[in-house]
């Protein structure tokens, strides 16, 4: 693992937790919104804690595909749920939500979790076959040994 992937699991971990803080505050402030009335929908993204929010979460999205690109989803999900974590503090201290004693455990396993994570392949490494193809195609008088 280079700086570089770590920086862009650290993106995906920041922007998912930040981005989903954002957006919860923004719709407790537009409050109750229903999908049968749009104009409430467009209000909603419009509130700036919502609208910035959305673009943190879309800057997660370029981040996450950013890590599956070169790494399996076996290792990248679990690696960036710290923002599990993360999300659980800022739910308690930014938002001022309640945090159970059961969710504080479910924190603590998810981080111990992480760290089986980290110590294993970031990337599944399958034998190099020769050209698939050209057993397939190899004339039969060649595979008698002719």
């Amino acid at each position: 693992m280079t700086f570089r992937k770590y920086l862009v699991l650290a993106g995906v971990t920041l922007c998912a937790s930040i981005g989903d803080s954002l957006l919860s505050r923004g719709m407790k402030q537009v409050g109750s919104i229903s999908l049968h009335h749009l104009s409430d929908l467009i209000l909603a993204v419009l509130n700036p804690s919502v609208a910035l929010g959305i673009l943190l979460l879309l800057g997660f999205f370029a981040s996450y595909m950013t890590a599956l690109s070169w790494a399996d989803l076996t290792y990248v999900l679990p690696a960036t749920s710290l923002g599990y974590v993360l999300l659980t503090l800022i739910a308690k201290f930014y938002l001022h939500e309640s945090v159970t004693t059961s969710r504080w455990i479910g924190v603590l396993l998810i981080s111990s979790g992480v760290g089986f994570v980290t110590q294993g392949p970031a990337l599944t490494h399958h034998p190099q076959k020769a050209n698939p193809y050209e057993a397939e195609y190899e004339p039969a008088s060649m595979k008698d040994g002719q």
